[in-house]
């Protein structure tokens, strides 16, 4: 009988040739695995094994692991509400901090004693460990079977996609897809959570990176939910709630009308609270704070461009232009450098020079260089005048650190960050993570040099100091800004997808790479000659003004 040779942790095994991953998972004793990684690709635990391999099982605090997990809770509570009521449908609407909004379709208004039931027959698939069998069908039987289930946007996308197989999931007797490989049964998912929050709205609570496959707690954001909801009643008053009617709307030539209603809208919002400042009198500092690649610099452009309209002369201040020399900046425990850390930044500097300014002192303002790695300083000197505003962008902008002494009617504090609203289907939503990290990875190649790789090696890390320094202070905020625009994954789409193609199989990002690619593939290109010169992803994709 054939053997094969696996390395796991260092150490040889042999298994019988054909074994599957699932069956090795367990002989090895190997808890919680979701899937297998063989040379750096990720694959169901129903692979089998056929050559001598260095394998390594992902779980929830794995990138690819950590979907998986959710795409299988997802599927499970699909499966679960419809033993409740068979038309009872879950419609997955957008992440928000430390999980994701469902909304259930139903003509009644369902009760915590519903959603009670719901979980217990989650927690009943799960104890019986059943299996979620994965079929490679034809896309004209994919396309075939939404349209009969009547999911006509699943289908427009199974037929927007040029690949010759199609991968779907069964669990029971429902057929689904998640954008991702899913756990080989429904045993693994067994942590999660559900808050309702009443009119048919389920937050969904689950491991993330980093929690060791416990759930967070809870924190209510009502203003980021509202966000959200502003943006889908946008586009529903434009009919376009799916990627697909997006596609539709570039193929019919009207897309750049599309494209002026979402720069227009944004600008209408930035307006907005200029106008609210104003209104206030005292602020004389404005706060912008979010998480990285939410286009805090163009918010603050922008917001400084209608406070000068309204007779202000506008400081704007980057607390980046802080950040320590490399050199001397903070290490974490692992001994890389922590530059998501308040202390980074040279603070010191940073209130010294705000004092000289109140002062009406002449002072000239840093400017860090991120190809070098050290401060630089503007040529120009700054001074204060009577009729001066602050502009104050940055990650801890929100942090009472900052500032210190500063009385709080003096301060007017904004957070935002791109909630995008359009989805790909009732089922899958546009991962806000995803597109910060889209965008990041084209600002970072251009302005930086740093390849992809360098960037998503950096995006946990980066994902960590949000979660320290951002996250605690956003009920501080007298605002929220949504910074996304529905149509700009097809416009990232032009200058990312090289990129992530250019990431080697030998990458221990590979798969993350991979992960992206097959989720632009829903998206049709728009060329970047469409997009505004002042539009916020001229921040990221570069052009007028921001080259």
């Amino acid at each position: 009988m054939d053997t094969v040779k696996i390395i796991f942790n260092g150490k040889d095994f042999e298994f019988i040739k054909g074994t599957s991953f699932y069956d090795i998972s367990k002989s090895l004793g190997v808890q919680n695995a979701l899937g297998v990684k063989i040379n750096n690709e990720v694959f169901s635990l129903e692979q089998k094994v056929a050559n001598d391999c260095v394998i390594s099982f992902v779980d929830t605090d794995d990138l690819i692991g950590n979907k998986m997990y959710k795409a299988g809770l997802k599927f499970i509570f699909e499966v679960a509400l419809t033993k409740i009521d068979a038309n009872l449908e879950i419609n997955y609407e957008h992440s928000v901090p430390n999980g994701m909004l469902g909304v259930i379709n139903s003509s009644r208004i369902l009760n915590q004693v519903d959603i009670d039931q719901i979980k217990e027959e989650m927690f009943k698939i799960i104890k019986a460990n059943k299996r979620i069998e994965k079929l490679n069908v034809l896309p004209r039987e994919a396309i075939k079977y939404y349209e009969q289930v009547h999911q006509d946007e699943k289908a427009l996308n199974i037929q927007n996609i040029s690949d010759n197989i199609v991968t779907l999931y069964k669990l029971d007797n429902h057929l689904n897809y998640f954008y991702t490989e899913m756990p080989y049964s429904t045993g693994v998912i067994n942590e999660f959570n559900l808050v309702y929050l009443g009119n048919n709205r389920i937050i969904f609570l689950f491991p993330r990176i980093g929690d060791h496959g416990k759930s967070p707690e809870y924190v209510h954001y009502d203003n980021i939910l509202n966000s959200f909801k502003r943006g889908k009643e946008f586009l529903k008053a434009l009919n376009m709630p799916y990627v697909t009617n997006l596609n539709q709307t570039l193929a019919n030539g009207d897309i750049k009308k599309f494209i002026q209603s979402n720069e227009l809208t944004f600008s209408l919002n930035i307006a907005k609270i200029a106008e609210e400042i104003e209104r206030r009198k005292s602020v004389k500092f404005i706060l912008i704070a979010g998480p990285s690649s939410s286009g805090k610099t163009t918010t603050n452009k922008r917001l400084g461009s209608y406070l000068q309209a309204l007779g202000y002369d506008t400081i704007n201040i980057s607390l980046d232009d802080y950040f320590l020399n490399r050199v001397d900046s903070p290490k974490d425990e692992l001994g890389n450098y922590d530059f998501e850390s308040l202390q980074a930044l040279d603070i010191k500097l940073f209130n010294e020079n705000i004092a000289s300014l109140l002062n009406h002192e002449e002072v000239r303002l840093p400017k860090y260089n991120f190809m070098t790695g050290e401060r630089e300083f503007y040529r120009n000197k700054t001074k204060m005048q009577e009729n001066s505003i602050f502009l104050i962008e940055g990650l801890h902008a929100l942090n009472d650190e900052l500032l210190q002494g500063i009385e709080k009617d003096l301060k007017y504090k904004i957070y935002l960050s791109p909630f995008i609203p359009i989805n790909i289907d009732r089922h899958n939503y546009i991962s806000t993570l995803d597109l910060r990290l889209l965008r990041r990875i084209v600002r970072d190649n251009r302005t930086r040099g740093y390849d992809v790789t360098a960037t998503i090696d950096s995006w946990q890390n980066v994902r960590n100091g949000e979660e320290k320094y951002i996250f605690p202070f956003i009920h501080q905020a007298d605002t929220i800004v949504n910074t996304a625009l529905a149509y700009e994954v097809g416009v990232l789409k032009v200058y990312v997808e090289p990129l992530l193609y250019s990431v080697s199989i030998n990458s221990q990002y590979y798969e993350e790479a991979r992960r992206l690619l097959d989720f632009l593939k829903q998206f049709y290109p728009i060329p970047g000659e469409y997009i505004n010169d002042d539009s916020i992803l001229r921040e990221f994709i570069g052009g007028k003004n921001n080259d």
